[in-house]
């Protein structure tokens, strides 16, 4: 909601785990240090405490788009199991067949024992990730211990890392689990954050954010810390709560008032407090949410009209693109906004837009609905609303529905996007704005085109079969450059389950295993390499 109003191109204090996110501070550091370390280690146990909020999973999450690649990972995040149930997990997890409909441990034992040592002739390591680790039960730890049996005269070959609450501490000094505490090779209690580094974590958030401006001043920092007392995710719900108020009540940056306001709603207030919402805030909203849906009408059927008269129109294949485009080149003055150009009728710009995004991908436009137009071509085509996030996952150009600074639609195609601005076909002209401009020109909805899985392919999920999975094992091998040996019986087998749970987690998305449209749009993001990029990378030096 407040976004476009403080020029922010995403959210900046959801509560996600995201690492882009990840503020660094020294003890984050040393956290991550202490995990990479049980990565690369000789087996064992790594330990990593932290009260809620403190950043635990986030530095986890950080901590798997630095695996190395000779390691296998399993990642459990609900371990509140029986032994059997967590042995059964972990054979899932590692993708390690076992007899159908087997009870008894001794078997799963063997199984995951049978494994290490096959992955240790191969010269790989295997690294059993368990977070929320306080809920797991005495005799279940003991089991996690005797795992651990298993080794060579130079080193064990299971590294187990535990993440937990400050309680996980407290069960391993419990005499019966005495023997697994003399395991642990390194543990790391993440505290919380200092006034100064809370700054600074506010500042990071922002930055990344896109905010091109300080929206919190100095004189609030103090309070803030007080309030969150240096836990993250306190922090960012304050935070958040904190922008949407200032928001409402039309204030440009955020004063101690509306800090205290957010920290009365959000710190267990009772219902009759919470009922008495100031009178100016509550009509402030309504208003909002109401001018908001008329917009809203307004947009539509103005979108619909022009969209009715596009339709009639097609442009010749012999059309040529601007060569700024041609050459994907961005303009050298950056704009402030984006303009439509006014030699050219706003009636013309969807499909010189969708023009401009077939002429991305090497095709010409032939006039008419674009889907249809990309089906032809072997192209995936998705209409949608999202946010930035969303576009810089899926790495590809797009065209977005934009909005002048007077208020008038029309259509521009993204075509480079990095940390700062925007690049854009915008009729026959390129334009570069500032990712504030784009944010507050954009209403979300954006049409975008991806290379395309097999005819009628929905969810690939575990057990299937077919052309669906041969083309996710393409996408895999092409991931990991050509090194994912082929699956013979075309079936999506544990080991390709395996892989696709390590790119989920690596890519912020629930490792269900399942391929669904997300997973497969940032499978194909990273393993298309003659697809063309938002993202620029990096000349060869």
């Amino acid at each position: 909601m407040y976004e476009s109003y403080f020029g922010l191109s995403e959210a900046p204090f959801s509560i996600a785990p995201d690492p882009r996110y990840l503020y660094m501070s020294q003890r984050h550091q040393e956290a991550l240090a202490h995990l990479l370390y049980g990565v690369n280690g000789d087996g064992g146990f790594v330990l990593l405490t932290g009260e809620v909020g403190a950043g635990k999973t986030t530095v986890c999450r950080c901590l798997l788009e630095q695996i190395p690649e000779s390691c296998n990972v399993a990642y459990i995040f609900n371990p509140r199991l029986t032994v059997e149930e967590l042995l059964s997990t972990i054979c899932s997890e590692f993708g390690i067949a076992v007899p159908d409909g087997n009870t008894s441990i001794k078997v799963f034992v063997d199984c995951i024992n049978g494994y290490l040592l096959d992955a240790h002739a191969k010269g790989r390591h295997t690294v059993l990730v368990i977070d929320e680790a306080q809920n797991l039960a005495p005799e279940v730890l003991e089991q996690m211990r005797l795992l651990t049996n298993l080794e060579t005269n130079r080193r064990k070959l299971l590294q187990i890392i535990l993440l937990g609450q400050p309680e996980l501490g407290d069960m391993l000094e419990r005499p019966e689990l005495k023997q697994l505490a003399q395991r642990v090779v390194a543990r790391y209690h993440l505290g919380p954050l200092s006034k100064a580094e809370v700054a600074a974590y506010v500042r990071h958030r922002l930055e990344v954010a896109g905010a091109k401006r300080p929206l919190f001043p100095p004189s609030t920092m103090n309070r803030l810390f007080r309030l969150s007392r240096g836990i993250p995710r306190v922090v960012n719900v304050l935070c958040d709560r904190a922008l949407l108020g200032a928001y409402v009540q039309g204030k440009d940056r955020i004063d101690r008032a509306t800090i205290d306001q957010a920290a009365r709603e959000i710190f267990h207030q009772p219902a009759s407090y919470r009922r008495r919402m100031p009178n100016a805030i509550a009509a402030a909203l309504i208003l909002l949410v109401g001018g908001a849906a008329a917009a809203v009408v307004y947009q539509r059927s103005q979108h619909e009209s022009n969209g009715a008269d596009a339709q009639t129109q097609a442009i010749r294949p012999d059309t040529k693109a601007p060569a700024a485009i041609a050459s994907g080149a961005a303009t050298e003055k950056l704009s402030t906004a984006l303009h439509w150009p006014d030699k050219l009728s706003r009636d013309d710009s969807k499909r010189l837009a969708e023009s401009a995004l077939l002429h991305a991908w090497g095709a010409e436009y032939g006039g008419g609905d674009i889907c249809r137009q990309a089906r032809i071509l072997d192209l995936r085509c998705r209409t949608a609303r999202g946010g930035l996030d969303d576009l810089r996952q899926a790495n590809r150009p797009a065209v977005l529905h934009m909005h002048d600074p007077d208020g008038s639609d029309f259509y521009a195609t993204l075509l480079q996007l990095n940390d700062r601005t925007a690049s854009f076909s915008v009729g026959d002209e390129t334009q570069a704005v500032p990712l504030s401009a784009l944010a507050a020109q954009w209403s979300g909805e954006h049409t975008l085109l991806w290379r395309a899985p097999p005819e009628g392919m929905t969810s690939i999920r575990p057990g299937a079969h077919g052309p669906a999975v041969d083309w996710l094992g393409l996408q895999l091998a092409q991931l990991h450059g050509g090194t994912t040996e082929p699956n013979a019986d075309h079936v999506y087998n544990d080991a390709m389950v395996n892989q696709v749970k390590q790119f989920q987690l690596a890519h912020g998305l629930t490792p269900d295993g399942a391929v669904g449209l997300q997973t497969q749009l940032r499978l194909i993001a990273a393993a298309d390499p003659a697809a063309p990029k938002l993202a620029r990378e990096p000349a060869d030096k």
